[in-house]
Parts: structure tokens; sequence; C-alpha cells
């Protein structure tokens, strides 16, 4: 059933997605919405990291329209990117965590990052972010200290500091094994539920086997809606 507009999140019209001057994908038009769970799949270098690099504005518009959160990806002044990125929680293949800081800190230096201030209120809601994401006890730990499945549910929860209105996920569990892969697809989805919408970017086919999904594949230049798993 289509979504009211009012309810999209992600809104791509014609886009071309480029690296450099190289074309990765052309004519990409989608749309996802609040409290939507997406897969986009397809093989390594078919170009799904690009497309969401394209959504958070790290690589630029060049033709077509896009809309993510109310934001024009076309217009976008480079100074409200950041504003842009509040909105949005990015979650990389490799954790991307700060390694001489402890969970607590990785956290707190997003908050003051991105302009928190009261500390009563930073603390609330990293105990917060640290429930959800299944580490209530884990805030003084050490990121070596941690399982790469924990790693990652400190980078879900860091993610989630801002509230985000979309989570996007890029292979996040490409270092995972498959146990605790299950556990960061079920997190995810349970995020979804939650009204944020989720992109996850993956080619670990047996999870979208166990956690179904809408999917759009990235195929010799193209976004296509998916309606089974490659063979």
């Amino acid at each position: 059933m289509n979504q009211p507009f009012s309810e999209r999140v992600i809104e791509l019209d014609r886009v071309s997605v480029y690296q450099n001057e190289n074309l990765i994908l052309a004519n990409v038009s989608l749309s996802v919405s609040k409290g939507e769970f997406v897969y986009l799949i397809g093989r390594t270098g078919s170009g799904k990291s690009s497309l969401l690099k394209t959504i958070y504005a790290e690589l630029p518009m060049r033709n077509g329209t896009a809309r993510v959160v109310g934001y024009d990806l076309r217009r976008i002044l480079y100074d409200d990117v950041p504003f842009l990125r509040r909105k949005l929680g990015i979650v990389f293949q490799d954790f991307q965590l700060l390694t001489d800081r402890s969970v607590n800190e990785n956290l707190l230096f997003v908050m003051r990052a991105t302009g928190w201030k009261d500390k009563r209120q930073m603390q609330k809601r990293l105990m917060e972010v640290l429930a959800k994401s299944s580490l209530g006890n884990k805030g003084n730990k050490m990121p070596h200290q941690l399982s790469g499945g924990e790693q990652q549910r400190v980078a879900i929860a860091r993610a989630l500091v801002n509230d985000p209105e979309i989570i996007l996920a890029d292979e996040p569990t490409g270092n995972l094994d498959p146990e605790s892969s299950e556990g960061i697809i079920s997190l995810l989805t349970d995020i979804s539920r939650t009204g944020r919408a989720v992109v996850v970017a993956t080619h670990n086919y047996g999870l979208i086997d166990k956690y179904p999904a809408r999917m759009l594949m990235c195929e010799n230049g193209k976004v296509i809606p998916a309606t089974s798993l490659p063979g």
C-alpha cells in the first residue's frame, strides 16, 4: 500500500549517483516511509554504499531530485549537512568506535559534538540508548573488551543518540559471526517498529530469509524492486 507523501522520509526521483566522475547508478527513483524496514541488496561494488552516501550527503547530487527528512539534497548548503545528519543514524561495517574511550565516552563524545549541554539529560539519554541496544551493563567497557556483536550494538546505540528519523546501516553484519549478525538485524527490526525508517545494505541473504522485508536491488547500474533473492 502506498504511504502518504507526508510519511515518506526518503524520496529520490531520477537521481544519478557518481563517485568522482564515474557514474555508479542511473535514474534512481525510490521512497522509504516512517517505520519501514528496507534491504538494499546486490553484489559488492554494485553501488549500495554509494547510494547510502548520496542519501546522507557524502556524495553530491548532480541531477534528479531528492528529499531526505525534509532536506532538498540538490540545494542543501554545506553548513546544513550536519543538521541533516543529526536526523540520520549511520552504522558502518567496521563499527568506527573511538578505541581509546569507553562505551559511555563514545556516546558522550557524539552528544557533545552535536550540541548537547545538560549533563543530566546526557546521562539519561545515554542510559536509554544503551538499554535499547541491550548494553545496559557495558558502559564502562573499552571497545577491545567487547565482542564484535557488542561493538556493533554500541555503534547502533551511538546512531540512536539524537533520536534520528532514519537509520542507514552499511553492511552492519559484514564482520560478525552468524549468531551476532542475527542479533543485529533483530535489533534493527525492533528499531523500525518504533517509527524510524531503517535501510540496511547487505549481501547476507540468509538473514533476509529470517527477517523478510522490502528489498531494493542494485544491479547493472540501476536500483530495482526485488521480489526474490538472487539465486
